[in-house]
């Protein structure tokens, strides 16, 4: 999986660095995942280290793998995680630790940046099942501040 720099975000605007970062951090875990290694040690094998906020995302989501594949699982209505496409299931990961571990980020910022991935990464019903999996976590660790789905 190529991570692409686009011309723009979405609404017509350049790109952010936190949206670069987690652009960034999808293709690491993915690269992780398909190699069958830690990412950790991607990580470790970079030429010149990832973004700050990708390094943080990657190793966040590492740290807390199976606390964020329960919340999944538990918010994916009949799909076990590990039957989830792999982009879907790293973009979730992400977004699930962004909810649980980055109150700075709000609900509708973590939701709208997974969907806009999965649309340029996987397919048009991938934004949306990643729309509804995050927003059932997001009003289950964030209640007072979750967006209707």
């Amino acid at each position: 999986m190529s991570t692409s720099r686009g011309p723009s975000a979405p609404g017509g605007r350049p790109p952010g660095e936190r949206r670069l970062g987690r652009e960034r951090a999808l293709g690491l875990l993915y690269e992780a995942e398909a190699k069958g290694v830690a990412p950790s040690e991607v990580l470790a094998s970079l030429p010149v280290p990832p973004e700050e906020y990708a390094r943080q995302l990657v190793e966040g989501v590492s740290g807390r793998l199976g606390e964020l594949d329960a919340l999944i699982g538990s918010a994916a209505e009949s799909w076990a995680v590990e039957r989830m496409p792999v982009v879907d299931r790293q973009l979730l990961r992400l977004g699930a630790y962004e909810l649980v571990a980055r109150p700075d980020v709000p609900v509708a910022v973590v939701i709208d940046e997974a969907v806009e991935l999965a649309k340029q990464y996987s397919t048009e019903d991938s934004g949306r099942f990643v729309n509804g999996v995050l927003g059932a976590i997001a009003r289950r660790v964030r209640a007072g501040e979750a967006r209707p789905a």
